[in-house]
């Protein structure tokens, strides 16, 4: 059965940022977890190919928990959903970033549920969880 496994962004680092294209995606997330830690976001949860084995990764997603961030300190990119998220995608390497609680899709799933569904069989999957108010690089 699939879960939510806690990592923080130095086991994800050493499992996951093993080429240079890997690096340059852990760089983007790393920058935005500073970000969203300083704004007050306590935890974010982890998914997209970049968690999988493939060498070349297209992305990483995160879907971060908003609970005690305070939006005007909160980058205005993390509320961008415009243009396919492209100017998320510009800012931290290609990486997407959803709200935990927001719906997902017309189901009514949040992107926290969402995230732990895999996408062409719907069936649970693992996503990681990074407590960031604790996380040792940042």
């Amino acid at each position: 059965m699939a879960s939510v496994h806690k990592a923080d962004l130095g086991e994800i680092a050493a499992a996951f940022a093993i080429n240079q294209w890997r690096r340059r995606l852990f760089d983007g997330l790393l920058e935005a977890s500073r970000l969203l830690k300083a704004a007050g976001c306590a935890r974010l949860y982890l998914d997209g190919s970049y968690v999988t084995g493939k060498p070349i990764p297209g992305d990483y997603d995160v879907s971060w928990d908003p609970v005690g961030v305070v939006g005007r300190l909160l980058p205005r990119v993390f509320r961008d959903f415009s243009n396919d998220r492209a100017a998320q995608k510009a800012a931290y390497a290609g990486g997407e970033f959803f709200p935990s609680s927001a719906a997902a899709n017309t189901v009514g799933k949040t992107f926290l549920e969402f995230f732990q569904l895999e996408r062409y069989s719907g069936t649970r999957k693992g996503i990681l969880e990074v407590e960031l108010t604790t996380d040792p690089l940042i």
